[in-house]
């Protein structure tokens, strides 16, 4: 997980996770959040998931492994 610069392009297919723009942050929902779960990452940081990955998570958890994705963004 690097840092990422917001004024920068996603990579194509990619699905950005950043905290500051979930408009479930600072919930419960962060207890259980699937980046949280799979990653232990720290609360502040941004987490760049290419498309094979959130094809895995998706599987993950259709199959019951991990908590449903519940990242909303709040930046228009």
């Amino acid at each position: 997980m690097a840092d990422r610069n917001p004024e920068a392009p996603a990579p194509q297919g990619a699905l950005i996770i950043d905290c500051d723009c979930c408009t479930l942050q600072g919930t419960d929902a962060c207890d259980d959040c699937v980046v949280s779960f799979l990653l232990g990452r720290e609360p502040d940081d941004a987490v760049v998931i290419d498309a094979d990955e959130v094809r895995a998570m998706r599987m993950l958890e259709k199959a019951g492994l991990a908590p449903t994705l519940r990242f909303t963004s709040n930046v228009v």
